[in-house]
């Protein structure tokens, strides 16, 4: 255990020794910084600690990426060699001039962990006031004297972060890190090395939500912490020094591919240990030795719906849909289906336009499912159902203290979850105005801001959008950009309303009828003739959404319904035609086509159906006719 009862009392006398040396507490860079030949000279010199200790930061920092800390290690003088963590911290520390080359004894830069380390020659944590210059009071720092194997000092493994970040851990991390590193110096056997690196970082490693574990090449369990063994559902004897084909049946699959070189992040694996079926975000990181021989595997895991739970519930990461879930064989909707088939593999974008309720996120579904992005997200965002004070943040995501009420650390946005595979912008018609300029930047140039960020965030994402809007229209009003429609409508495609696919109503009544009798656990109804003609003849407003919500009330009712079938286009254009009669001899063939229909509707009652089978035309034609005659 780490004793730290004396370090108020450590700093204290740092803090005597700096005033002594007359250092400003205003300073703001260190006094040295080694460059050029003089910096690589000193690289030279400790070729052997940095090639032994980096791999240990490598492990370390796989263990905290993205937790916003970086390592730094240290020469005995206190120099820093080498330098690894995220890119956000190290940004920030670098302002201040702590930078490879970078003098961190005392007499350069006060009171601070690694310099105090190295000059009481005991492992140090300093917080905000600590440090003895101002300009270090934002950073937590925990710092572990190196020792060679004669006990002298020969470098220093420092974690910093920022000053809410503060952790006993932290420290507990570095000193069971220099310890391992230690073993290395001494021993240089790989596998003892990571066996006993993995037994001092098991208290560390049993802190951490992520599920670890360590094996050999042979597969050997090693080391195990306690989320992995709760997640699993498994005791630690259960599975230690086991083989790792206990817990994953593919796990000879993972360490071929990490033998061959290859990456293993953010896999989505299956665990089907004692008859279970959970899934798992995957991560495999190779462990090598000097000869840079892969010798081990250190993986981390996460319950995916963890992972899932960060997509809030503005967004649909399903895409359950694929062509053949499109009911229909009007010759209207296989030319949709074939036009998506043809571009569903296209890195363009697509704007997916039709009526509401015409299936234009089913159509979007079903391209994602048929293209070489179908194994990674397909996240749907409503436009039109988020505050317009919120769209920024949900689409790009935001960094910590951002805004008031941002969660801690900050949180990915949707372009960077929906990374690899298809974002499907439905309602395009209705983001703000203000917020088309930064959609139209994504697409101009595949990167981004997170909100409260200066890092730009490269993406791979493919862009679908839907409206049910004629943007051409709202582009000539003003509300929505010329620029962004074009880039848009690369690939359009029109979905029809469901009063022009002809034949396609009676199929999908026969297909609801019997879904939902299963969904509602009843026999499938037999519909009175009344009605059934009343469900052809209708002219659906609300398109397929709207005969589906019928059907279900159909089933629910026994056959009956409490719908009401208002074909309110189609009276009016009946009523329209009616109000001006004309003579037989003295019309043109339009009038005569227009009368022809009008008089056949008449006589079939209203009876679409009946009416297109005696004029011999569809009645996709008859409806197209009929708006032609009342424009």
């Amino acid at each position: 255990m780490i004793e730290t009862s004396n370090f108020k009392e450590i700093i204290k006398k740092s803090q005597k020794r700096c005033t002594k040396y007359q250092i400003s507490k205003q300073r703001i860079f260190p006094t040295r910084t080694l460059e050029g030949k003089e910096f690589y000279k000193a690289l030279e010199i400790n070729s052997t600690l940095i090639k032994i200790s980096r791999p240990f930061m490598e492990i370390l920092y796989d263990f905290l990426k993205g937790s916003g800390f970086s390592l730094y290690l240290t020469d005995k003088e206190g120099f820093v060699l080498s330098i690894i963590g995220d890119e956000d911290i190290i940004n920030s520390i670098s302002k201040v001039g702590i930078v490879e080359g970078a003098d961190m004894s005392e007499k350069s830069t006060g009171t601070n962990a690694i310099g105090t380390s190295i000059y009481e020659d005991c492992s140090v944590q300093t917080s905000g006031g600590d440090h003895y210059i101002n300009a270090y009071h934002t950073f937590t720092c925990s710092a572990a004297v190196i020792h060679d194997e004669e006990g002298y000092i020969t470098g220093c493994l420092n974690l910093t972060g920022r000053f809410h970040l503060a952790h006993p851990h932290t420290l507990g991390l570095v000193v069971a890190a220099v310890k391992s590193i230690e073993y290395q110096l001494k021993v240089e056997k790989a596998q003892n090395e990571l066996f006993i690196a993995y037994q001092y970082l098991n208290k560390v490693m049993n802190s951490l939500n992520s599920g670890i574990f360590a094996v050999d090449t042979t597969g050997v369990i090693k080391a195990i912490n306690k989320s992995a063994c709760s997640m699993l559902d498994v005791t630690e004897e259960e599975v230690i020094y086991k083989n790792a084909d206990k817990i994953l049946d593919n796990w000879k699959y993972i360490l071929g591919e990490i033998i061959a070189g290859k990456d293993y992040e953010n896999r989505e694996v299956i665990y089907p240990y004692k008859d279970k079926s959970k899934k798992f975000n995957f991560n495999a990181y190779p462990i090598k030795n000097k000869d840079n021989k892969v010798i081990g595997i250190v993986a981390i895991f996460k319950d995916i719906k963890n992972i899932y739970s960060l997509v809030n519930k503005y967004t649909d990461k399903n895409s359950s849909y694929n062509f053949h879930d499109i009911i229909g064989n009007s010759q209207e909707i296989i030319n949709v289906i074939e036009q998506s088939k043809t571009i569903a593999n296209s890195p363009s974008t697509v704007l997916i336009q039709g009526e509401s309720g015409t299936g234009k996120e089913l159509i979007a579904q079903s391209i994602h499912n048929n293209s070489s992005r179908n194994d990674n997200s397909f996240i749907a965002i409503n436009c039109g159902a988020i505050p317009t004070s919120l769209i920024e943040s949900e689409l790009f995501g935001y960094e910590d203290g951002a805004f008031t009420g941002a969660k801690r650390g900050g949180q990915p946005g949707k372009f960077e979850l929906a990374n690899g595979g298809t974002i499907f912008l439905d309602e395009i018609g209705e983001m703000p105005f203000e917020m088309q300029v930064h959609l139209l930047r994504v697409l101009e140039v595949s990167c981004f801001n997170r909100v409260g960020g200066n890092k730009c965030i490269s993406i791979d994402v493919r862009i679908v959008a839907a409206t049910n809007k004629d943007l051409k229209k709202e582009v000539e009003k003003g509300t929505f950009r010329e620029d962004l429609y074009y880039r848009l409508s690369v690939i359009p495609i029109f979905v029809p309303p469901l009063r022009e696919r002809g034949g396609d109503i009676e199929i999908l009544i026969e297909y609801f009828l019997k879904a939902k009798a299963i969904k509602l656990g009843k026999p499938v109804p037999k519909i009175p003739n009344d009605i059934y003609e009343m469900l052809i003849n209708y002219t659906w407003p609300g398109n397929v959404r709207e005969l589906e919500n019928c059907i279900e009330n159909i089933v629910n009712m026994d056959g009956n319904t409490s719908f009401k079938f208002e074909n309110k286009s189609l009276e009016k254009n009946e009523t329209r035609l009616s109000k001006k009669p004309f003579e037989y001899d003295m019309c043109t063939l339009e009038q005569w086509d227009k009368r022809a229909i009008q008089n056949c509707i008449k006589k079939c009652s209203g009876n679409i159906t009946k009416a297109s089978k005696i004029l011999g035309i569809n009645r996709s034609t008859i409806y197209s006719k009929i708006k032609k005659h009342d424009s």
